[in-house]
């Protein structure tokens, strides 16, 4: 069942993916665009999680606490996307953003909570780094070595963050309820940031609007699946599927929406299906 909760995750995050990557063409990638993006994904997130935790408000100060370091390093990610794009180019930055999001989970998991390293889990790391390396483009853009480590530390934390506190000992509420709080928190940051340049706002598009409310309502519910598999599934099984999976997903609907895929791309997604299978059944 867990597995299949990943998967209706893996897909999520592909499709919002695309949202993000409409909503860009709309309104840009600027940050008065990608606030606003915060915002009205983080209004429907909290309308959606609100819905599946019947609006409860119960709140513990761990659960305060971790939520406001979740939309924190959130915010920080978005902006240091927005900065290393400017230095380098798209499949680096996917790169070490992916990477990030697979190994820093998976090496917290082996370190701090005990979990095991099996031969599935390590085929399945080596085959999704192959795989990744596999859909690099050589580009002319230079430098940015401190975007690297950025978009890789803070894309890695954000599942830290989830595995801490799943695993934490502390009074906390339920995951839905984790992620609602999240979601309020980024609400009231990205509003407070578009209140000070009300000024300079333009109103977003009808379909602007539409593929943001979508990437909200697919993140959020995404990561919250995320957080109910993590109580038991370990997160150097559940990270490592996460990459492989959005690498065939997205792949997917690039042949769906009418893109032709390379050879090496062809080849990433392959390795990561059968990284995949090794991890579930070795």
């Amino acid at each position: 069942m867990y597995y299949l909760l990943i998967t209706v995750s893996v897909v999520m995050f592909g499709i919002q993916f695309l949202f993000s990557q409409r909503y860009q063409r709309e309104s840009g990638n600027g940050m008065v665009a990608t606030v606003m993006l915060t915002f009205l994904s983080s209004v429907t997130g909290v309308i959606c999680l609100g819905i599946i935790n019947g609006f409860s408000l119960a709140l513990t100060w761990f659960t305060f606490l971790m939520a406001a370091v979740t939309s924190l390093n959130s915010f920080l990610f978005t902006v240091c996307s927005l900065k290393s794009l400017e230095k380098i180019n798209l499949s680096l930055y996917s790169l070490f953003s992916m990477l990030g999001g697979m190994m820093l989970p998976f090496a917290a998991g082996l370190l701090f909570y005990n979990e095991s390293m099996t031969l599935g889990k390590a085929i399945c790391v080596l085959l999704v780094i192959v795989a990744l390396a596999l859909t690099v483009e050589k580009g002319n853009k230079r430098g940015g070595a401190i975007y690297y480590c950025g978009i890789f530390v803070l894309n890695g934390m954000s599942g830290v963050i989830s595995k801490i506190y799943e695993s934490a000992p502390y009074e906390k509420v339920s995951a839905a309820g984790y992620s609602m709080w999240s979601a309020l928190i980024s609400v009231a940051v990205s509003g407070i940031w578009l209140l000070l340049i009300w000024r300079k706002l333009k109103r977003p598009s009808g379909k602007a609007i539409v593929f943001a409310v979508g990437s909200g309502t697919l993140s959020r519910i995404a990561n919250y699946l995320l957080l109910l598999s993590l109580a038991v599934l370990p997160a150097t099984v559940q990270y490592p599927f996460i990459t492989g999976g959005v690498m065939i997903v997205s792949t997917v609907i690039a042949v769906i929406t009418g893109q032709k895929p390379s050879k090496k791309e062809i080849a990433s997604v392959a390795l990561s299906f059968v990284g995949i299978l090794a991890l579930v059944f070795l």
